[in-house]
């Protein structure tokens, strides 16, 4: 026993020092660097330019007790006014990508063409497209970041309705036309499954409805049914939007089109294989459930089975629509979990009529009182670089060895009030996660670029400013001021290294 010890001490010694050396010629030439933002959380200007409100700007104003400090992005960052400080920032450090997001109702303020296109909009992001172009980094583009229109949701409960599908295709076919001359990778969605689940199943993010048994401060819903035909509506709106670019703008805008996943790993909590189904099932639920109809164009089978008629269903058309509509995968891996076998009794009887027990597993991140990795600032984010290599690999060999992008990587500390921009932590997290990355790479393992999380420090959602994830320190109090942390120091000499 001692002898393993010491071995598995040597080996991780050995990893450590492997992901130190690191540099940027231990990637392919053409590997894209960069980092990730979404438009509520960097761009403030809520109420100017045109734009329209969207779910998060009411969400914060009429439920402040929801987000950890009362705040809002009404602000944010302010990259609305300051993108080209920000863009000076990414070429400095050396950076040669960056993916945002578009504001829908920026762009479409009461979220469809009835309502009409803010053409003040159009030149915002024309101006930032631009400003990237002319320091050398190129422009990932998500269509949907979580900020819905709040017109569409009044309307018709956004995508809880078909009728989403064809307002989010013709808003994305505005922005294909107006900004695909210059933009060459498109992502649809980000992180569908975490969309269906956090508004939809436990009431934490706007419109906030929730499992009525949660019986939690939220407008009633029925998680039983609705993530599951939410996540179905994502699918349908992404293959709606590629269909349109693939057949009118690809062939001479020469771009790419793909979708966002969240890829968090689990591991069996034991070696029983009881815990193996578990961390299958897991997956199955969660990951496997956009790949499998965005490479077969069905879900699968084990939802078939254990959901019946809870699970929506593609029509013939609708598969084959659905099936392939993708360039690429991107991919969010921040954590690992470990999964445990929970009794299946009553799932297609309504005693666990809800999405957060049909897999008939739970996900933990402590295994015999050990956690799986250290903690970060946030309390679900307990830091398993493996897991990424894991990830990347079971995606290769499941399906069909596609292209990946890490869309989104990255660890956060608390906001103590205090300036400090030693974060030795961070500059750990993203050279070990890099490190695995390689190794996949090495394996055969399709992987174009990385994206950290994030640029700046920024509104985390219902973290609200309670917590940082940039590499760049933002001043919230003092005119937001930009300062380099030690890990954007790290970056530049990673980047520079060949």
């Amino acid at each position: 026993m001692r002898a393993k010890g010491i071995f598995l001490l040597v080996l991780s010694i050995a990893l450590f020092e492997s992901a130190v050396s690191l540099n940027r010629s231990s990637f392919p030439a053409d590997f894209l660097f960069g980092t990730a933002s979404s438009a509520y959380q960097y761009e403030g200007a809520a109420h100017e330019g045109g734009k329209g409100p969207s779910i998060w700007d009411t969400f914060t104003h009429k439920y402040p007790e929801m987000i950890a400090d009362h705040s809002n992005g009404d602000v944010a960052t302010d990259s609305y006014h300051r993108y080209k400080e920000d863009v000076a920032i990414m070429k400095d450090i050396g950076f040669n990508a960056y993916r945002f997001s578009i504001s829908w109702p920026r762009i479409l303020p009461r979220g469809n063409l009835k309502g009409g296109i803010n053409h003040e909009g159009i030149t915002y992001y024309n101006n930032l497209i631009n400003e990237l172009l002319s320091n050398g980094v190129q422009p990932f583009i998500t269509l949907f970041h979580g900020d819905l229109p709040q017109a569409l949701d009044d309307a018709y409960g956004g995508f809880l309705s078909p009728k989403i599908v064809k307002d989010y295709a013709d808003y994305a076919e505005v922005c294909f036309r107006e900004f695909g001359d210059r933009v060459k990778h498109w992502i649809t969605l980000n992180e569908p499954l975490f969309y269906s689940l956090i508004v939809y199943a436990n009431g934490l993010f706007p419109p906030k409805r929730c499992s009525k048994h949660l019986q939690l401060n939220c407008t009633a819903g029925d998680s039983g049914t609705e993530s599951y035909l939410v996540s179905h509506h994502q699918i349908l709106a992404h293959a709606a939007a590629v269909k349109i670019y693939r057949e009118k703008y690809q062939i001479h805008q020469k771009g790419q089109i793909g979708i966002t996943l969240n890829a968090p790993w689990v591991l069996p909590l034991s070696p029983t294989k009881a815990d193996k189904n578990a961390a299958a099932r897991f997956l199955a639920f969660s990951y496997d459930s956009f790949m499998e109809p965005l490479t077969r164009g069905i879900y699968p089978a084990i939802m078939v089975k254990r959901l019946g008629q809870r699970l929506p269903k593609f029509s013939k058309e609708q598969s084959l629509m659905v099936k392939g509509s993708f360039d690429f995968i991107g991919l969010n891996y921040y954590y690992t979990s470990y999964a445990e076998s929970i009794p299946c009794t009553g799932v297609n009887t309504g005693i666990l009529h809800t999405v957060l027990t049909d897999s008939c597993s739970n996900t933990t991140s402590v295994r015999n009182g050990v956690p799986i990795g250290p903690k970060a600032a946030s309390d679900w984010l307990y830091i398993y670089p493996p897991g990424i290599q894991d990830v990347l690999q079971y995606t290769k060999k499941k399906f069909n060895d596609p292209v990946i992008y890490i869309t989104e990587n990255g660890v956060d500390e608390l906001n103590d009030g205090k300036i400090s921009l030693e974060d030795r932590v961070r500059i750990d997290y993203i050279s070990q996660h890099l490190f695995y990355v390689q190794r996949a790479i090495r394996n055969g393992v399709k992987v174009k670029g990385y994206f950290a999380w994030s640029l700046l420090d920024n509104f985390e959602w219902n973290s609200g400013y309670t917590v940082r994830f940039g590499i760049v320190y933002v001043d919230f109090k003092n005119g937001l001021n930009r300062y380099p942390k030690s890990s954007a120091f790290w970056f530049k000499k990673f980047l520079q290294q060949h």
